[in-house]
């Protein structure tokens, strides 16, 4: 009896200190949010990430308070021989942060780090001999770091309109990855979101395989076609850089997304 009594207190003690450590960091939150954009950050925003510039005041402001959230949670690490300096954290975490723009933002959760690169870098393979090692700009592990170019990065969010951006489609893969895999459904609001989400994002991911399977272009990138988890960021890049056309040509992917991220990135047009 004495026993249960007590891994019940234990049990009761948990729980309280959970509650309080939520409720501390969600204080936290809020006090960073509140706090002014520091200046010399505008600047940087403004050259390296113009689409901020076009955003609703309303959203600018949740944004501006979303970025100093997101460098205060998030450790950066400049490898490859790159000097880490607020230039690079800054236009990191604005684009990053786009895919925050909701009432249910929660930082991706399982990100601890993120590593930059100064350009393409070689992700070795298991083989001994090399084989396998491939290029890249950008990879998202679901052990909570985001790998990144900083060319690439800083190309991306200078130019948002041509469907490519390497941050946003790194991150998306966080939101993927919050239940623990990567397949293409991230966590929805309601149980009842599920049946739509899947209806449309596979009738859309088959036929972006069968157009590429063609040779044919797509308003989305044909890396799309790779995989779900694939087609789910390439969507949300086009989503953010492209939502006119993503409107106009895949209406049904456009909602769906829009419900998800809520937002209606057209209006910033």
């Amino acid at each position: 009896m004495f026993l249960l009594i007590l891994l019940g207190g234990i049990g009761t003690a948990v729980v309280l200190l959970l509650v309080s450590t939520r409720a501390a960091r969600e204080r936290r939150r809020r006090e960073l949010r509140d706090r002014p954009l520091p200046d010399e950050w505008r600047p940087i925003l403004a050259a390296n990430v113009p689409m901020y510039e076009h955003l609703p005041e309303r959203a600018r402001a949740e944004l501006d308070g979303h970025i100093q959230v997101f460098l205060s949670e998030k450790n950066f690490e400049a490898c490859g021989g790159l000097e880490l300096t607020d230039e690079i954290r800054v236009t990191v975490a604005a684009q990053a942060c786009f895919l925050l723009l909701s009432g249910k933002c929660n930082y991706y959760p399982r990100l601890q780090s993120i590593l930059i690169y100064p350009s393409t870098y070689v992700a070795p393979s298991e083989h001994m001999d090399g084989a396998g090692d491939s290029s890249r700009l950008g990879e998202s592990w679901t052990t909570g770091a985001v790998v990144l170019a900083w060319d690439a990065t800083r190309r991306g969010g200078m130019d948002m309109k041509d469907g490519h951006n390497v941050v946003l489609h790194e991150f998306a893969h966080q939101l993927d990855q919050e239940d623990g895999s990567a397949d293409g459904a991230p966590k929805l609001e309601r149980l009842s979101r599920y049946a739509p989400w899947a209806r449309v994002l596979s009738k859309e991911y088959y036929a972006l395989q069968k157009r590429a399977g063609r040779g044919k272009k797509s308003v989305m990138d044909n890396y799309g076609a790779t995989d779900p988890a694939e087609f789910f960021a390439v969507a949300t890049e086009t989503f953010f850089e492209k939502p006119s056309q993503m409107r106009k040509k895949h209406p049904e992917l456009y909602e769906e997304l829009a419900e998800y991220y809520e937002l209606d990135p057209v209006e910033w047009r």
